[in-house]
């Protein structure tokens, strides 16, 4: 595969390319859904191929091919090369590329159990399994789904790096609906699209969907006749799973650099970031420190090497508050005067790599979730996403959760449907007054971020925990 690779390469360069890489890859995926009882869908997907980048003046080309034939591996680092030079015609200064390691290496992330090896009527079972008795408990409609990747890399550039790489993904959730009264109610677990992460099956047993099947088709049906959230102003408690969306779209999107700098647009906007108050900008309070982190172990956004050859290493992008990194790539990161990158993925051989995050979260507080409630005269306490609405810059929002409690003289009380929250991003982390600490810190996974055009599909991971926001503005309908 290196050696396929290194053809590439050398096709581009030898056709003018100032800089070149290529990735072969090989890409395995397989997933389940069950509904009611029964399996519903079995999807099973063999890919290989080879994508290469060409760097001519100010553009890059980008050419791929399912074939390995090293005429056509040949062929392809020529084409990319003739994209990028014709790209060029358009008036630009020259891309530079910010400096990285030059790495012979292999890496492959951790995996206990080979979740592709285990037999299809045992990890249907599972489903089958859960999706049966949510519905026995009462609920008209119970899913759940499993997850899997095993991917492997084969990276040369014309720098000289030749790496290596295997990354086995899994996960898995289930959820139900009920619907009466009036309204329809949803209720998931571990979240509202499953937990996952890099490493083996062994994840899908942690989460154990057996033990809370029963419990959540009973809040669905509980849902029903509770009274609605209201509408105002009031302190909001978030769990950990609806801290890692949040996450997500007001810190995760905003912070990439290609947004930043108007090179992605297209697909959900920019951002509302000015790279030129890049350290001095207040992003949120003290309490709120955001590391970009590709290094944790199991995390979903977790990898040796990016899709540029370059190391997996931890990056803050806000410390006490203060905004201080982004996540960029080799080009951006040069264009923008930093010296770090390492934020570069592609979804599969045939798409071109951008900036995507990688394990984008909050570095635990000192307080806890009973804690938080504890010290909550009058507020509502929301988690597990429902949906989700951000303009085009990453700052206003506005989010809604599957299920709420009232909280009152430090105690959690009745349950509260359509839960929903509203605020303008530095606003809202700025309100952060309380944070959960190491133990309930959670690695969520989100194996459904799209970016890009033709889109991508890419896999991040947010380390969150439960969190409380000062006078936030609730039960927005509409």
């Amino acid at each position: 595969m290196f050696d396929t690779a290194t053809r590439a390469v050398e096709a581009a360069i030898g056709a003018g390319a100032r800089y070149a890489d290529a990735r072969v890859m090989h890409s395995r995926y397989e997933s389940m859904t069950a509904q009611n009882g029964d399996v519903e869908d079995l999807s099973q997907r063999d890919t290989v191929g080879v994508g290469v980048r060409a760097l001519v003046g100010s553009s890059w080309g980008f050419f791929a091919v399912p074939d390995l034939d090293a005429a056509a591996v040949r062929r392809a680092g020529e084409r990319a090369t003739e994209i990028a030079r014709a790209s060029a015609l358009v008036p630009g200064a020259d891309i530079d590329l910010v400096g990285t390691d030059v790495r012979q290496d292999s890496w492959a992330s951790a995996c206990q159990e080979d979740p592709l090896s285990l037999s299809l009527s045992d990890k249907g079972d599972l489903l089958v399994g859960v999706t049966a008795t949510m519905r026995a408990a009462g609920v008209p409609l119970a899913s759940a789904l499993y997850q899997i990747w095993d991917t492997e890399k084969w990276f040369v550039s014309s720098e000289g790096h030749r790496i290596d790489q295997r990354i086995r993904e899994c996960g898995a959730g289930m959820h139900c609906m009920t619907y009466g009264e009036g309204s329809t109610q949803r209720r998931s677990y571990p979240s509202f699209r499953g937990q996952y992460g890099t490493a083996g099956w062994e994840l899908v047993r942690s989460i154990d969907l057996p033990a809370h099947a029963e419990r959540i088709a009973a809040e669905a049906i509980e849902l029903l006749t509770a009274p609605v959230c209201p509408a105002g102003t009031t302190d909001l408690i978030l769990g950990g799973e609806q801290m890692s969306l949040q996450i997500h779209e007001s810190v995760g999107h905003a912070v990439e650099l290609d947004r930043i700098l108007g090179w992605e647009a297209g697909y959900a906007g920019t951002s509302w970031l000015d790279l030129s108050k890049l350290g001095t900008l207040r992003y949120g309070s003290d309490l709120m420190t955001v590391t970009a982190d590709p290094t944790l172990p199991g995390a979903l956004g977790s990898f040796g090497y990016d899709d540029e050859g370059t190391p997996a290493a931890a990056n803050d992008i806000v410390r006490d508050g203060m905004w201080v990194g982004v996540l960029a790539g080799r080009d951006s990161a040069s264009m923008a005067g930093l010296d770090y990158a390492g934020a570069v993925r592609a979804d599969g051989y045939a798409r071109i790599p951008m900036v995507r995050m990688t394990n984008v979260g909050l570095l635990p507080g000192p307080d806890s979730l009973e804690s938080m409630i504890s010290a909550t005269d009058d507020g509502i306490f929301m988690e597990h996403n429902r949906s989700w609405s951000i303009d085009d810059k990453r700052r206003n929002f506005q989010f809604g959760c599957e299920i709420g409690w009232e909280v009152k003289n430090g105690t959690r009380g009745r349950l509260l449907r359509n839960p929903t929250y509203t605020g303008i991003g530095p606003d809202f982390w700025a309100s952060m007054d309380m944070l959960a600490g190491e133990p309930e810190r959670r690695f969520w996974g989100t194996p459904n971020c799209g970016k890009g055009q033709p889109g991508q599909t890419g896999h991040t991971g947010h380390p969150a925990m439960p969190a409380r926001f000062r006078g936030v503005r609730v039960g927005v309908r509409g």
